[in-house]
């Protein structure tokens, strides 16, 4: 089974403020995505397990558009560490999306440990002057349990910073047998993000770093599928797909120079060349 998802992260946010979408509206930007990239989805579904991690509040009218029988997953950019439960905790979560919640909304995917979410909880822990990663991978771990429960999928997200390149093997491996402890990983996949080479003028991993990582990961996680999260595109889709190590990649920015962005078209090319190296 090959593997593909796409991170919207908060690609809806108009040009105007600072974004880059200039596809649509904010109210109507979470349907345009769905209608443009649903034919796809829907091509290649025999293929390849699919899902798109949208931000929250577009996932009512993306699930509105999902055809109904398609088999693509509407996914979710996080849960919460917590949850309901009969005879406990009514719901009493504001601010925060639980797993039930998604759900019930309709979502079968959600995207846990991107690298931003876990700055953003180690920036939380540095402001009271505490170094402490193993703690934020207790955290994850939970996020992990509590989607699991109420019947998610999950992508789980892994990789070293350019300081640690030098230990990344323990980094990895703290990151999965913390995070990892105690799940069903059978609904889980992992995405290898090598933080060192994400962004703009960044050095590119080569198809032996890759595949020595996403090697490790499977070895660690007993068989999980790899996924490449340092972004599929079309410049790298037939070397990622020669790797049998890697079992799908994630998907951010189709366009990387100009209006650089999310497009649909782009979108398709980076797919259909992916899953057609697949040979």
């Amino acid at each position: 089974m090959r593997y593909i998802f796409v991170n919207l992260k908060r690609f809806d946010i108009p040009r105007e403020y600072d974004g880059i979408n200039g596809l649509a509206s904010m109210e109507t930007w979470g349907s345009y995505i769905t209608e443009h990239i649903q034919e796809t989805m829907i091509e290649f579904e025999d293929k390849a397990e699919m899902a798109v991690f949208f931000p929250e509040c577009h996932l009512i009218p993306v699930l509105e558009k999902k055809i109904p029988g398609s088999k693509w997953y509407v996914g979710a950019q996080g849960v919460y560490r917590e949850d309901t439960s009969a005879g406990g905790n009514f719901g009493a979560f504001t601010t925060n999306k639980t797993g039930k919640s998604l759900k019930a909304l309709g979502c079968g995917y959600v995207l846990i440990g991107h690298c931003e979410e876990r700055m953003d909880k180690n920036g939380i822990l540095e402001e009271a002057g505490v170094t402490n990663t193993a703690a934020v991978n207790r955290i994850l771990n939970r996020e992990i349990a509590c989607a699991l429960e109420a019947g998610l999928k999950v992508l789980y997200c892994v990789g070293e910073k350019e300081e640690e390149r030098d230990r990344w093997q323990k980094i990895l491996e703290e990151q999965l047998v913390i995070g990892l402890e105690g799940a069903d990983t059978s609904r889980v996949a992992v995405a290898y993000e090598p933080l060192w080479s994400i962004g703009p003028g960044k050095p590119v991993p080569d198809r032996e770093y890759i595949t020595k990582s996403a090697s490790f990961i499977k070895e660690k996680t007993n068989g999980c599928p790899v996924i490449y999260g340092g972004g599929l595109k079309e410049a790298n889709a037939d070397m990622l797909a020669s790797i049998t190590a890697i079992d799908g990649g994630l998907i951010g920015l189709t366009k990387f120079d100009g209006d650089f962005g999310f497009y649909p078209e782009g979108f398709k090319n980076i797919v259909q060349k992916y899953l057609e190296g697949d040979v």
